[in-house]
């Protein structure tokens, strides 16, 4: 019973239940036909207005270490309904995930299961200065037709922003998007004008004044990263709306007399995009940002709070019945629907379908529909898919895994989407897997970004990255 119950929970729901979606989703895949079949004609097909592109993508810093940010040459589209439903389902999730987080930090026995280390829960202790333990917040899910699945959250560092909103831009006036447009309506889903509206509102509840000095702090790399260069972007967004911004290394800060500083630059107002595990690796409790952190004298967004949520064992939590037993209906619903079963592994027994499972035991029964996934998502340490393991490299992947802070998760099953490439100037298609972030700012959904990556798995490959996203509608 047990078997058959795991078979069947990964069998998402692709026949939607309204006329009204199964017509959204028509249009989708008529919209995507079109768009392809543009490509095959003059003056699409030829590599001039690629080119062009990618000349657009270089002034405006979307090339990284010689790659595209988007290597791609189609947007991403969600019907009007898809995105109504993931923005719901995001805020409602997002609420759950608020539950959890006020539960762990008053109940000892729910924070140790999310296996911080005793710095991060020092830190997750101290009150940030305003009520919100989430200023800017990003899921990662998996939309397909009528659902969608969350695969994991990221509170401290929502990345992508800014570069969707730019590519957005781009995009939208090639020749190819102008000539589809005379079918199809497009809007763009934004979200850095709600990133700076939620900052300044924290600072505000945080007692700070009209204009702040703004510092993104992060670590000094030796190349070119995506972070950075999406920063450098971020510093320009601020600029442009009448904000000081500035970049700043970790190891520049200084702290005196209640100003955290670097050289002359006072800062009122952090952004912090290093991670605490990342940080506490570098430096101790004494570093000025925690002190100036700990005494109020800045305010960081988002806080050292927000860290619970790069816990894969959060997952563990949200889907444990007996934790989320007394949780809003909507929200029991939507954790129910949306997010894969989780256990933090550990020799233990455990739930799942209301039967008692010896864990360790069940992990290695259920390769196949398993994954196993460190609990930090930082981690460098490796994921295994089941699937794509052999049976003696999975067992030595689930002794690593009681080890070291692992999680078990149920795999979802991926549904590449055709996109076209530019491939040294010809235009070819690959199936690319599609995560599509929704952007929540203090508890709203404002826009999102679409990040693609290669659907095999089994071999390396350098298509990586981001796909402009637009709601689409018939004219």
């Amino acid at each position: 019973m047990l078997d058959i119950a795991l078979r069947s929970v990964h069998k998402q729901q692709v026949v939607c239940h309204t006329e009204c979606s199964i017509s959204a989703m028509t249009q989708l895949g008529e919209a995507i036909a079109r768009y392809h079949k543009l490509l095959e004609n003059e003056p699409f097909r030829n590599s001039g207005w690629t080119t062009q592109l990618r000349d657009q993508m270089g002034a405006r810093r979307l090339i990284i270490n010689g790659r595209p940010v988007s290597p791609v040459l189609r947007p991403h589209f969600l019907s009007r309904r898809q995105y109504t439903n993931l923005a719901r389902l995001a805020e409602t999730l997002g609420s759950a995930i608020e539950r959890i987080r006020t539960m762990a930090l008053s109940t000892p026995a729910l924070l140790h299961r999310m296996e911080l280390l005793p710095a991060e829960k020092m830190l997750a202790s101290v009150d940030p200065g305003y009520p919100y333990p989430a200023v800017a917040s990003l899921f990662d899910t998996q939309v397909n037709n009528g659902s969608v699945y969350f695969t994991d959250c990221r509170t401290d560092l929502p990345t992508g922003i800014v570069f969707g909103e730019v590519l957005s831009d781009l995009y939208f006036d090639t020749p190819v998007v102008k000539e589809f447009r005379k079918k199809y309506k497009l809007e763009k889903v934004s979200a850095s004008k709600p990133l700076i509206s939620a900052m300044l509102k924290a600072y505000k509840e945080f007692g700070g004044g009209k204009h702040p000095n703004i510092a993104i702090i992060e670590f000094k790399q030796p190349f070119q990263t995506e972070d950075t260069q999406e920063f450098l972007l971020l510093v320009e967004l601020f600029r442009k709306h009448g904000y000081n911004a500035e970049i700043v290394s970790a190891d520049q800060l200084e702290y005196r007399n209640g100003v955290l500083k670097r050289g002359d630059y006072n800062i009122d107002l952090v952004y912090r995009g290093v991670r605490a595990k990342e940080f506490l690796l570098r430096f101790d409790l004494n570093h000025p940002l925690v002190r100036a952190y700990r005494e109020r004298k800045v305010c960081v967004v988002n806080s050292f709070r927000s860290e619970l949520t790069r816990k894969m064992a959060l997952f563990d939590l949200l889907t444990d019945d007996t934790i989320t037993a007394s949780f809003p209906q909507a929200e029991k619903k939507a954790i129910r629907e949306s997010i894969p079963w989780t256990r933090l592994v550990t020799s233990s027994k455990t739930s799942y379908k209301d039967e008692t499972v010896d864990l360790p035991e069940f992990i290695l029964q259920n390769r196949e529909r398993l994954v196993l996934r460190p609990n930090e998502l930082s981690s460098e340490q490796q994921s295994f898919a089941g699937a794509y393991t052999d049976e003696s490299s999975w067992e030595r992947a689930v002794k690593l895994a009681l080890r070291q802070p692992y999680v078990v998760q149920e795999r979802l099953e991926s549904h590449p989407i055709p996109f076209p490439v530019d491939f040294y100037g010809d235009i070819v298609m690959r199936d690319l897997n599609v995560d599509v972030h929704p952007h929540e700012f203090l508890g709203k959904v404002h826009g999102v970004s679409s990040r693609i990556s290669s659907a095999d798995a089994s071999r390396f490959s350098t298509i990586s990255g981001y796909a402009p996203t637009y709601i689409l509608e018939s004219k």
